[in-house]
């Protein structure tokens, strides 16, 4: 399994703007494709965004689209995720994961810690 480390949380007024990194070691990142989750207190893991291996491919949940942008940089073993004009609903834990397809959580083999984005009103 690849090892995932977030990075790049923190505390945001809304409308402001974090990137997110994640670092991969142990496997080489270009053969996974990647994608972003968050985790709100009291509610189920969800996904927000994923890219596929060649970053060819992009998804984004509804409610981010036109506001997050996941990109890669694959000689750097590294997966972004821009966030602008953040809302406190994006308040949440943002994890990485890494998967052989763009899939749903339950579909992903290796997961990060996870970071912390918090956005005040």
């Amino acid at each position: 399994q690849v090892q995932l480390v977030e990075s790049g949380g923190g505390l945001v007024q809304a409308g402001g703007s974090l990137r997110l990194s994640c670092a991969a070691s142990g496997r080489t990142l270009s053969n996974y494709a990647m994608g972003w989750f968050r985790q709100a207190p009291g509610k189920e893991r969800e996904f927000v965004a994923a890219i596929s291996c060649s970053a060819g491919n992009t998804y984004y949940v509804d409610s981010v689209k036109g506001r997050f942008t996941i990109s890669r940089d694959n000689a750097k073993n590294t997966v972004y995720l821009q966030m602008n004009s953040l809302k406190p609903e994006d308040t949440a834990v943002y994890y990485c994961a890494a998967g052989p397809v763009v899939a749903g959580p339950s579909g992903m083999d290796s997961w990060g810690k996870g970071t912390l984005v918090t956005v005040s009103s």
